[in-house]
């Protein structure tokens, strides 16, 4: 699958968890869709642009354990979050609670805090994660939790949590950001409700890429997009003044796609084609075990592991403590090794099953040793804060 991406001379890329790598593929198709499609089929073109949320929403699918037409691709993440959380709200009168935990990624704790502004007398409550399950009660309208930790690569159980989250009566929404493309998800399977999840990490959708949207099947003609807008209306192009929403999971549709955007996604996903999610497991677990493995018997001293060592229990990446951790990046990074740094002190390590090696690994070890025993990162240059760590 390497061949299939641009991949620069000379680097080990271990921040496909960040920003997934370039599909050779890409460029091209952008190419036709501004020349072709935008340059010479000006407005004509909307025919079949009108339709790929949906149609590319359905690649997503099969890799998060869903059927067709139960994903669509739409706005951001956080729009696509605060959909979600106001529906899953409307769907429970009477309770007026989201639960989740003070760890979650920040964006969607502020996705949380904003739609129960907007909506208000609801509020957000917060749970240790060791104690989700315990804090669910008749109050709690909606669960909402990242599968994947992006600090430290900590997995929650996608079944047992839901399957307490409905024994409570409530919704569950389940952010996918670091787990699509990664590991095994199986939404049907597990009876997920709701679900979100970013497409520039490991389904290399390109910076500012547009989500995803999964609704189970059953709850499709049941919750409210609380974003209404004219591409998620029954008829569009009949242009009623009253909000009718379409039959299915279109109706969480609000705003025209971003054709540039969806049309690269549509060319990245097409790496996937015959491609098991669980042969992608096993390549990432194989390659973040081998990395710790090495990493604890050259480093045991210096760095502290911050990801789970049970490999069931984490991610596709592996974090290490330290107190110059941004240092450290940033002097990798000059070497060739790109990783990056989250706060306060994580070395954090991403690998792309698709396109990494076990040979990259092997590398990116070495120039880790050689930094850090060395202190190379005491360099004066290396405590220069960059806008994005």
């Amino acid at each position: 699958m390497r061949g299939r991406f641009h991949l620069p001379d000379g680097l080990v890329y271990l921040d496909g968890n960040s920003l997934g790598v370039l599909p050779k593929d890409v460029p091209a198709r952008l190419a036709e869709v501004i020349e072709l499609e935008w340059g010479t089929a000006l407005v004509g073109s909307w025919d079949s642009w009108m339709s790929a949320p949906v149609r590319v929403g359905d690649k997503i699918a099969r890799l998060i354990g869903a059927g067709e037409g139960e994903v669509v691709v739409v706005d951001t993440t956080t729009i696509a979050l605060v959909k979600l959380l106001g529906a899953a709200l409307w769907a429970r009168p009477g309770r007026n609670v989201i639960l989740t935990t003070a760890e979650n990624f920040p964006t969607d704790l502020y996705a949380a805090e904003g739609i129960a502004r907007l909506l208000g007398e609801v509020e957000v409550r917060y749970a240790e994660a060791d104690t989700v399950a315990e804090s669910l009660d008749e109050t709690v309208a909606v669960l909402m939790l990242t599968q994947v930790d992006f600090r430290t690569g900590a997995m929650f159980d996608i079944a047992s949590l839901t399957k307490a989250a409905h024994e409570a009566g409530a919704l569950i929404v389940w952010d996918l950001c670091h787990s699509v493309g990664a590991v095994v998800v199986e939404c049907e399977r597990d009876g997920v409700d709701l679900a979100v999840g970013c497409c520039y990490k490991y389904l290399n959708g390109g910076p500012g890429a547009p989500a995803f949207v999964y609704v189970r099947r059953e709850l499709q003609d049941v919750v409210e997009n609380p974003l209404p807008g004219w591409l998620g209306h029954e008829a569009p192009f009949d242009f009623t003044t009253t909000y009718r929403p379409a039959p299915g999971v279109g109706r969480f549709l609000s705003s025209s796609p971003c054709v540039l955007g969806i049309s690269a996604l549509d060319v990245a996903l097409d790496v996937w084609e015959g491609v098991t999610m669980e042969a992608v497991r096993a390549k990432s677990e194989a390659l973040t075990e081998l990395f710790i493995e090495a990493v604890l018997e050259r480093l045991g001293d210096e760095l502290e592991l911050a990801s789970p060592r049970n490999r069931a229990e984490r991610g596709s990446q592996v974090s290490f403590r330290h107190a110059q951790g941004y240092r450290i990046v940033q002097a990798l990074i000059a070497r060739g090794v790109v990783g990056d740094f989250r706060a306060p002190d994580l070395c954090r390590f991403g690998f792309a099953p698709l396109y990494l090696r076990f040979t990259d690994v092997f590398d990116a070890v070495e120039a880790l040793a050689e930094v850090v025993s060395s202190h190379q990162y005491e360099a004066e240059r290396y405590s220069i804060r960059r806008l994005v760590t």
